[in-house]
């Protein structure tokens, strides 16, 4: 045996490695999203593409390229897989406007697509049947992990090391990945030659997912009810009838479809969307919230959100022990209640109150991270070979439709109820605001400073106390001094009774200014709390429209195995001589 057979934990370890950066750059960029706005000058629908177009390519390519790998060598293509993957970190931390970095994050998300499923691969190929779990559920909690900590590490590095190190921090990593893979792994595996490419597979397979993905993060933005979004839906419907039927009859397909005969891989499926989805939502939606109605910077709202991650970190492990000790059922079903504990809390508490934040996220993450240690374990089933392979892949396109889901659901929801909220917020204001008794510019100037804010759809950082300034009460002491001269015929008239105008005035003036900025102080007030309140209501309601779906996941108990006959058959595996 040579000493690359000889590494299993090391070639797992490698393995993490090139899963974490793969899946960590689906998440880590959201936080960063104003900071790269400013620095590239550009407006936010052209910046999404740059985000949406990795979740799409990646989704959409990682069963084909996944398949491609298997036929002409996993440990070959993984390595032109990362150097795809950290070309496409360079040209994304270097980029000089949102053009350079959507074609960055595209050749990215090509090398993660390559990167991927071979992890999955030859991480379990590399150990013995007997330990092949516990590889499993290591690389699956990496993924998990990976996904929770992308807002934490974004704004982290962002906070520290600009937008731009969110992607150039990769580089090191991917140097020291390609460095272990050449010293770990057998770069002269033999080719499956006897193995066809499924062509038609593969191009309504990705016809499928694309479009799917496509319309599920361009949704909200496109209209739901638009032609573009109309025309994806037929698109992908149709390709996926035609994808099944192609796959029911080849010989070699794509995705076998033997996959889906089996309960238990069913229900690891359903379990990854739904869990990944109410996660993500948590990771997307808070953070906004925290930036937008509390002013917080990016790295305050990328830590208030760090329990999740916290529990992620600490329920993995124990629940792959847990599993071999309860069972898929007990397990999943305990997870799924914490999640939905998490849910309840979101729908009910005070987002302006932090701890009841905090309970939240350690519920979730505790949720999430007692689910997916073993649903990436049970997902495996009892699939040797090809079966393996597919569905390693399958199961990490599910994960990227889960947070797919979990954009154009929440984010949608969100929109439209942002929109509710500043319309709401607007006829409050000139409701208040026209009711004043203070000058109609300094009404106008009120209520265009209101529509600005609103535009910004945050809420303002500071009390504002003076509305009229200095400057401006110089300024209509002046043009009132010039009327009153005019009207009163007084241009010629002696200096003394100019001065003496010219005091009426100024007290008249300064008297009308200290009202209009006293009792706009108040009505200003009012304003900011019924925004304030107003956006907090727009944020915290998808979570109450989500909640009774939460319940859902409770259903996928009845897919997995009994706990007398899941652990007759790890007892069985646990026999078997590595």
């Amino acid at each position: 045996m040579s000493n690359k057979e000889s590494s299993p934990v090391g070639i797992v370890l490698t393995m993490a490695i090139g899963i974490f950066l793969c899946i960590l750059d689906t998440t880590v960029m959201n936080i960063a999203l104003p900071a790269i706005q400013t620095g590239l000058s550009t407006d936010l629908a052209h910046l999404s593409w740059a985000l949406n177009i990795y979740t799409v390519l990646f989704a959409s390519l990682t069963i084909p390229l996944g398949r491609i790998a298997d036929i002409f060598g996993r440990a070959r293509l993984y390595i032109i897989g990362l150097i795809v993957f950290v070309l496409g970190s360079l040209a994304s931390g270097l980029a000089v406007n949102d053009m350079t970095l959507i074609i960055g994050r595209g050749v990215q998300s090509i090398g993660a697509a390559i990167v991927f499923p071979a992890s999955m691969t030859i991480g379990i190929k590399s150990v013995s049947m007997n330990k092949r779990n516990t590889a499993i559920a290591m690389l699956g909690i990496t993924q998990g992990l990976a996904a929770a900590l992308g807002p934490t590490i974004g704004g982290v590095v962002t906070q520290f090391f600009s937008w731009r190190g969110i992607f150039l921090i990769n580089v090191p990593f991917i140097l020291l990945s390609l460095i272990l893979c050449i010293k770990l792994l057998d770069l002269n595996e033999s080719h499956h030659k006897t193995e066809k490419i499924d062509f038609s597979g593969s191009l309504f397979s990705m016809i499928t997912l694309f479009s799917l993905t496509l319309l599920l993060v361009k949704g909200s933005d496109w209209g739901w009810t638009s032609a573009k979004i109309l025309g994806l839906i037929t698109i992908c419907i149709g390709s996926l009838i035609i994808f099944i039927l192609v796959e029911s009859r080849v010989a070699q397909p794509m995705i076998p479809l033997a996959l889906f005969k089996d309960k238990q891989f069913v229900g690891s499926a359903i379990a990854t969307v739904s869990s990944g989805m109410f996660l993500a939502a948590l990771l997307v939606l808070m953070p906004s919230f925290f930036t937008k109605v509390q002013n917080k910077t990016e790295l305050i709202a990328a830590l208030m959100i760090t329990p999740a991650s916290f529990m992620i970190f600490v329920w993995s492990p124990i629940s792959g022990v847990l599993l071999s000790k309860l069972g898929p059922k007990i397990v999943t079903v305990t997870g799924n209640v914490m999640m939905i504990l998490g849910y309840v809390t979101l729908s009910t508490m005070n987002p302006n109150i932090y701890w009841q934040v905090f309970i939240a996220a350690l519920l979730i993450g505790a949720g999430y991270g007692i689910v997916i240690g073993p649903i990436t374990v049970l997902a495996a089933g009892d699939f040797t070979g090809d079966l393996l392979t597919a569905s390693q892949s399958v199961i990490g396109v599910f994960r990227q439709i889960g947070t797919s889901l979990a954009v154009a659901i929440f984010v949608s929801a969100l929109s439209t109820n942002l929109i509710t909220a500043k319309s709401n917020v607007w006829h409050y204001a000139k409701t208040e605001v026209t009711a004043l008794d203070i000058s109609p510019k300094a009404k106008r100037d009120t209520l265009a400073q209101v529509r600005k804010q609103l535009a910004s759809e945050k809420t303002p950082k500071k009390k504002q106390t003076v509305f009229i300034n200095e400057k401006e009460k110089q300024h209509l002491i002046n043009k009132n001094y010039q009327l009153a001269i005019k009207k009163n015929k007084l241009a010629i008239a002696p200096k003394n009774v100019k001065q003496a105008v010219f005091k009426q005035v100024k007290e008249e003036v300064t008297t009308e200014v200290d009202h209009s900025n006293k009792v706009l102080a108040v009505t200003v007030a009012n304003i900011k709390n019924k925004t304030k309140k107003e956006l907090t209501s727009a944020f915290i309601h998808p979570y109450q429209f989500a909640l009774p779906f939460t319940f859902l996941m409770l259903l996928t108990v009845f897919l997995f195995k009994k706990r007398k006959v899941y652990l007759k058959q790890i007892l069985a595996e646990e026999k078997i001589e590595p």
